[in-house]
């Protein structure tokens, strides 16, 4: 079975169309980037598999339980200002597993350390979350994600506006989990990153422009077919608003 499937898929907020006509799978195992310009419909398909957008039509099929996805939207909406230590903020992580009112034990506490070493914030634990920088945020959002023990995590631009280093250092953390056996979709725009670490690639232009081997899906030809496609569909609704218009006159 598939950890993701699509089938047919087409997406929409109200009359306008953002993913059509989708079908592929995401076997388990996978290290997916999901590339394509802006308005290609990349995040929008996240959420559709985290149930937040409804399918228009066609089929979106999960090969794992809800409980068993882990996900990181593109911007991590939280209250700098609440008193919250790093420390409390991963082990957050947990809640699915241990519920809101069982305490945290030795062996929980062992795996918060353990989270917290592997994206390089130990000796963080007691910092207040406010303090710290953008990279440092998302390593511990990384902690976080890590405690969940998902088996299909889905990750919005996890590389956006941090340096290098934490860059470097993620994408390690991400192919840890995939050798551990997970299926990991990452929407991403550095394509030499790209290149260099997803071996598969999804190129989405509100339709699928290619879907395969990383190589075989980022040429120059697929990459300026799913650019003329995004500015085409972006143009469309003005051209047939002036259309009307001009009828209008």
């Amino acid at each position: 079975m598939s950890a993701l499937a699509f089938q047919d898929l087409t997406l929409a907020y109200g009359a306008n169309p953002v993913v059509q006509g989708l079908t592929g799978r995401v076997e388990p195992g996978a290290l997916l980037a999901i590339v394509g310009p802006n308005g290609a419909g990349k995040s929008s398909l996240l959420k559709a598999a985290m149930g937040e957008l409804e399918p228009v039509s066609g089929a979106l099929a999960l090969g794992v339980r809800r409980a068993q996805i882990a996900y990181l939207p593109q911007a991590v909406e939280i209250d700098l200002s609440f008193p919250l230590t790093v420390y409390d903020f991963v082990a957050m992580g947990l809640w699915r597993e241990i519920g809101a009112w069982r305490s945290v034990g030795a062996p929980e506490r062992a795996r918060i350390a353990d989270a917290l070493s592997d994206v390089g914030l130990e000796g963080f634990e007691a910092r207040p979350i406010a303090a710290l920088s953008g990279g440092q945020r998302q390593r511990m959002f990384f902690a976080r994600l890590a405690l969940q023990r998902a088996r299909l995590i889905l990750l919005d631009e996890p590389f956006a506006a941090v340096d290098e280093r934490t860059t470097g250092d993620l994408i390690q953390l991400i192919e840890g989990w995939r050798a551990a056996g997970c299926t990991v979709v990452a929407v991403l725009h550095d394509l030499a990153l790209v290149r260099a670490r997803f071996p598969d690639t999804l190129l989405l232009a509100r339709r699928m422009i290619a879907w395969g081997p990383t190589d075989v899906v980022l040429t120059e030809r697929n990459l300026s077919r799913a650019a003329a496609m995004v500015e085409a569909e972006a143009r469309a609704p003005h051209e047939s608003a002036s259309a009307a218009g001009r009828g209008a006159a």
